[in-house]
This record gives C-alpha cells, structure tokens and sequence, in this order.
C-alpha cells in the first residue's frame, strides 16, 4: 500500500526520476527491515546502528521481488526511449542508398557555397551517402569557379561540376547532371536557398514507407500547399500569381499533386530516366509535365510539406517570359495528354 501511495505522489514525474525515486524508496524500506519472529515488521529509524537485519526466507523473498520491480522499470524506460527514438526518424533502406543532388546553377556564386555547406551537413547528420552535381551554364558572375573551389574544399567524390557553353534550359540542365551522377536515387532542388535540405530526410523515410500497400513511392514531392507547408519572403503579388498558377494547373490537368511548379523532388533513379526524355516543356511548366507524364505511366507520388523560402542573394528567375512558357506549356499538356 505504501508502494501504490509512492507511486500516485510520483505520477507527474518523468520515468526515469519515478524510477530512481522509486528504487531509492525501496532500498530505504530494505534497510529498515526487522523479522519478528515469523513477520516482516516496518519501522521508521533514526539510526544506522539500530537496524537489524535477519536473514530469512521471507526478506530474501521480498529482496528478490523488489530486484524484478527495478530491473521491469528500467527494461521499461529503454524500451520506451528506443520508441521514442524510433518514432522521431526511423532508419528505413532508403538511408543506406547513395543520393545525388543536381544543382543548376546560373548566376549563384553567393548562394552555392551556402547550399553545398547545407547539404552536407544534414546528409553528415542523417548518415546518408552524397554527392552534389553542379550543372552551370557560363554564368557571367563566375559560379563556375566558386563551384570549382568548393570541389577542392569537399573533394571530387562529394561536388561534380558539369560546365556548359552558354544558357541551355532547366530541362538540358537536369539531363546533363543525370549524366555525370552516381547516385541510386537524384534529388533536384534549387540551388538559390528556396528549398531548405533539412527536408530530405524526411522525403527519404517517405519514399521507403510508400502508399497504404507498403510499395515504395516512385517519386516524393515537396508542397507548399499542404497543411504544415507555406512559404515566406513573397508579397502578395508573387504569392497571388503561384496559387493561381497551381489551382489552374490542377483543374485542368488533375495529376493527383497539391503542388505541381514545386522543384524540389526526390525521385528513383530509374523513373526519372524514363520519364524526362518524354518532356518537352520549358520554364516552370517543365515541373508539370514530369508529374503529368508519371502519373500517366502509373507512378506513385508521396508529399512533405515544405517552407519555401525566397531568394536572399541574386534575382528571381520568375518574368513575363517565364508565365507565357507556363501558360503554352499548361495548354499543350491540357490538349495532348
């Protein structure tokens, strides 16, 4: 009964102080034990010296049971440590898979060290296998050089540069370091800070988990447009023109994505082969016509909600020219697919 007492005053605790309270409890209990002739007698004492102890069959009993408590509340409070652990970022297959993250680049000499730093050290902290593919198209504020510097900063096996003669196209850009990676999966985001890789772990364990029937997704998209995603640094303008841009997008063409510009993308390595030769848009309708075309071949698509974040070094790629591409691009995939 003084045991059950201890324990609804311990309630509010954490387990491990009820354990050790409890276990400090305990021991103090022991050590004022005394065996009157065939019972177990309490008493609270005052002395060192004045405590008794007889062994019997009845204290070594009593001992014994107070061991298993001990030894059943620390079993208990690592097993639920390890859940915990579990539950905040579980090891799935996908983190013993080499990534490669293409980064088109054109005029980001300030941003580039930034994100390369950014990438490594979340890939460090996961554990997972990298390696970054620089794609740049002779940017006149020499990235190209910055990326070339970072090469020798982190090695050849963690940054590859792949160097093009004059302003090729997003879509080139992405074939091009398709080419040069390694990686088992490709990850394609931006390399001017709007996209945060604090994601990607979590897009990992996401492809691994797969749909309701256990299959792995093909491809994990980050949304801005779902519950816990949004994005920051847009007036009201940029942000009037994307949510348009997206809700026009779906209603015509229903390809099973809550956010069809977004360009952050973890894909297999094998579906993004397959599927970017069949694109032919440009522009931000580029990132439409891959999850057209993949939900057309019968791909899975998973989603984590993301904060995109604007540009803090350079100028927005997004101009009149960029919204007439997406509009045509948004048309031909309404009428041909």
């Amino acid at each position: 009964s003084r045991l059950s007492t201890l324990d609804s005053r311990l309630s509010t605790l954490d387990s491990t102080t009820r354990l050790l309270t409890r276990t400090t409890w305990c021991w103090q209990q022991c050590t004022c034990m005394r065996l009157d002739s065939s019972r177990l007698v309490l008493h609270a004492h005052h002395s060192l010296p004045q405590v008794r102890v007889h062994r019997s069959p009845q204290v070594c009993i009593v001992l014994f049971c107070l061991l298993v408590v001990v030894a059943l509340e620390v079993w208990l409070v690592q097993k639920a440590h390890s859940t915990s652990i579990a539950a905040a970022g579980a090891i799935t297959p996908g983190f013993k898979m080499l990534y490669s993250i293409i980064l088109p680049t054109y005029n980001e000499r300030e941003n580039l060290p930034l994100i390369v730093y950014m990438l490594n050290k979340t890939f460090i902290e996961a554990k997972v296998k990298h390696e970054v593919v620089v794609v740049d198209d002779s940017s006149p504020d020499n990235t190209l050089e910055v990326a070339k510097s970072l090469r020798d900063i982190y090695g050849s096996s963690q940054v590859t540069i792949v160097s093009r003669k004059g302003k090729l196209g997003l879509g080139s850009a992405y074939f091009a370091g398709l080419e040069a990676a390694k990686g088992d999966r490709i990850i394609l985001m931006d390399a001017d800070l709007s996209h945060h890789p604090k994601f990607i772990p979590q897009m990992i364990s996401v492809m691994d988990q797969g749909d309701r029937s256990g299959r792995p997704f093909d491809i994990v998209s980050g949304t801005r447009y779902r519950r816990g995603g949004g994005v920051a640094g847009w007036d009201f303008k940029r942000k009037l023109t994307s949510c348009g841009a997206n809700f026009l997008a779906t209603f015509l063409l229903n390809p099973g994505a809550s956010d069809l510009t977004g360009s952050f993308r973890l894909y297999e390595r094998e579906v993004i082969e397959r599927i970017l030769p069949k694109v032919k848009s440009k522009g931000y309708a580029f990132q439409m016509e891959i999850l057209v075309h993949s939900r057309k071949e019968g791909m899975t698509l998973g989603e984590v909600p993301i904060t995109f974040v604007d540009r803090i070094y350079g100028e927005s790629k997004l101009g009149a020219n960029e919204i007439i591409l997406y509009l045509k691009g948004l048309l031909h995939l309404f009428f041909t697919t």
